[in-house]
C-alpha cells in the first residue's frame, strides 16, 4: 500500500467544478454614493440666514404645515398603489407554513420565514400540479435561466385545487405574456 509522505492540503475551486473560475479574479466593489442629505441641509440653513430672521412660532407653524402636506401626499401615494393593486385579479393560498401569491408585480412564495420573488419578465413559464390523490396545490416556476422553483400548499378540501387552479390561470392570462 501506497502511502503520501507530503503534508496534507485540500484542493481549492478548480475550473472543473466551477466553470466560471479564474485564479486570482475578485469580483470589483461597488462604489456607493455619498450621504449629502446632512451637507444639503447644513447649506439650506447657511442660506436662510440668520436664526433671528424668523420668530420661533412661525417656525414652529412651517414646520407642522410642511409635515401635514408631507403626510398627505404619503396617504395619497399609499392609496394610488391600492387601488392600482385592485385593478387587476390576485391570486394567493396559503396554508399554516406557507404561500403562494400571484398579482401585478409578479409571483411570491413563501415557507416559514423565507420568501422569494419572481417578476414577470424572468419568468419562462409557470406549471400547476394538483394530486390525483391528497390535497397538495404546487405551483413551480420556471425560469428564463433554466432553473426552477416550486412550492407547495396544503387545501382545506380537495374541491379548493381545482378552484385554486383556475384562479391562477385567470392571473396567469392577465399578467403573463408568452413571448
Amino acid at each position: 500500500m501506497e502511502q503520501r509522505i507530503d503534508p496534507n492540503t485540500q484542493p481549492g475551486y478548480a475550473a472543473g467544478t466551477d466553470p466560471a473560475y479564474i485564479p486570482g479574479l475578485t469580483a470589483p466593489a461597488i462604489a456607493g454614493k455619498p450621504d449629502t442629505s446632512q451637507e444639503q441641509t447644513d447649506q439650506e440653513r447657511t442660506e436662510e440666514g440668520a436664526p433671528g430672521v424668523i420668530a420661533p412660532d412661525d417656525a414652529v407653524a412651517e414646520a407642522v404645515s410642511e409635515d401635514a402636506a408631507a403626510d398627505g401626499e404619503a396617504a395619497a401615494e399609499a392609496a394610488a398603489d391600492d387601488k392600482e393593486a385592485e385593478d387587476g385579479p390576485v391570486f394567493e393560498v396559503s396554508d399554516r407554513r406557507g404561500s403562494i401569491t400571484a398579482d401585478r408585480d409578479g409571483v411570491r412564495f413563501r415557507l416559514d420565514d423565507q420568501e422569494a420573488e419572481f417578476h414577470w419578465d424572468e419568468i419562462g413559464a409557470v406549471e400547476v400540479k394538483t394530486p390525483r390523490f391528497g390535497r397538495r396545490f404546487t405551483v413551480t416556476v420556471h425560469m428564463s435561466t433554466r432553473r426552477w422553483f416550486n412550492a407547495e400548499v396544503e387545501a382545506p378540501a380537495r374541491s379548493n385545487l381545482k378552484q385554486w387552479a383556475e384562479e391562477l390561470d385567470t392571473v396567469l392570462d392577465v399578467y403573463f405574456e408568452e413571448s
